[in-house]
């Protein structure tokens, strides 16, 4: 059977095979206490619930635009002047399937086959793959702790070549939490107006932070109206709509028309019913509600590293966002890869090995996501402990 080429260039993502072998072993009657999948383990807000109840008891399910419901877009649009003072049109807000419909979308509408995107390595797995996927090439960019796992301007422009296209950034990033400014988001940006290039930032764990405030590249008065500049957010992490799939993009002003025409044909549009309950995610109420929860993430977060540290795992940069903690194992095991398979098999701990994320010292890291309760997350580690690692 023919088949396209692309398909050797995809890898799989290893979290879910890990998280596979998790719910095997349940269904065994083993404990697993999971810390490997980005997934809040907090149930939908009320208010969402019940909005998307109230819509579905009229039975008018049908398709919306496709660049998603007009009062969504509005609502979008609202939350980052009241939240962020950014002035963001509704008519450049496109309502999308999740952020990977987003990202899609971006890389659709900027892409030609042989185009190269500089990916900070480590980074989110599925990125690469999309580039890939339209034709596309994934240029790594390694980063470390010495730089907060973040790019520099100076190293974005070192690593600039004549057939790259673009720069893909995330803040706070998946998989090390660590964050971007503004200020730093607006340097990243000259370079790449300077080189001809497009900046895409990833804000899908914004609003996830835990000591400094939430921000966004659309607030900084160089970025808001930057033609060459995307921004990808999502309702799965802050506002706990992982299972919904949806998302959104910003576009560049005067893009939307050609965004559309790609969303018509990949997606017709985005689910009714979560469009409807998404309306409710920006209620005070349901604010509040969410606001708790990265409360509670933030008391997570600081029970796990002193215990992680006090475990032998090594921490060089402290995360600031989202819901991981990327830890050098190399004081415990020589293969985060196999010291996952141990740790899920005989400590019935699943966490994910550095492998997902790229090609810069993955076998020297763990990615541990703190999206279950503080007393499980402990458990976790002196169950780690227990395997008497290192010693």
């Amino acid at each position: 059977m023919h088949r396209s080429c692309r398909l050797d260039d995809i890898q799989p993502f290893h979290v879910m095979e890990l998280l596979r072998r998790a719910r095997e072993l349940e269904a065994q009657g083993r404990d697993i206490i999971h810390m490997e999948v980005g997934e809040p383990d907090f149930a939908t807000p009320q208010p969402v619930i019940e909005a998307a109840t109230r819509f579905l008891a009229g039975g008018d399910v049908h398709y919306t635009p496709a660049l998603g419901l007009p009062a969504l877009r509005e609502g979008i649009a609202r939350f980052y002047q009241d939240r962020f003072g950014a002035d963001v049109a509704p008519e450049r807000i496109v309502v999308t399937a999740g952020a990977s419909g987003a990202l899609m979308l971006a890389l659709a509408a900027t892409t030609n086959p042989g185009d190269a995107w500089l990916l900070p390595d480590p980074g989110y797995p599925s990125n690469r793959h999309l580039v890939r996927a339209f034709e596309g090439v994934a240029q790594a960019l390694p980063v470390d702790a010495d730089t907060r796992y973040q790019p520099t301007a100076a190293q974005v422009d070192a690593a600039w070549t004549d057939t790259t296209r673009g720069l893909m950034v995330a803040t706070p990033s998946n998989p090390t939490g660590t964050l971007l400014s503004v200020d730093e988001i607006a340097a990243l940006h000259a370079i790449t107006r300077r080189r001809g290039g497009v900046l895409l930032v990833d804000e899908i764990y914004q609003g996830l932070s835990y000591g400094v405030e939430a921000e966004t590249a659309l607030g900084h008065p160089a970025l808001n109206a930057a033609d060459d500049l995307f921004v990808v957010n999502s309702f799965s992490k802050y506002f706990g709509m992982t299972g919904w799939r949806l998302g959104w993009l910003v576009v560049p002003p005067g893009f939307t028309r050609q965004i559309e025409k790609l969303a018509q044909h990949f997606f017709i549009s985005p689910s009714t019913p979560a469009q409807h309950a998404a309306l409710a995610a920006f209620a005070p109420g349901t604010i509040e509600i969410l606001e708790s929860r990265r409360h509670e993430f933030a008391a997570r977060r600081n029970a796990l590293l002193p215990a992680l540290r006090d475990a032998g795992f090594t921490i060089a940069t402290e995360p600031q966002g989202a819901f991981y903690i990327y830890a050098d194992i190399s004081r415990l095991a020589e293969d985060s890869e196999a010291l996952a398979r141990r740790m899920i098999e005989d400590a019935g701990v699943a966490a994910t090995p550095g492998l997902d994320f790229g090609h810069h010292l993955p076998r020297r890291h763990l990615r541990i996501a703190y999206t279950t309760r503080s007393e499980r997350l402990l458990e976790a580690v002196a169950r780690i402990r227990a395997l008497d690692l290192g010693r």
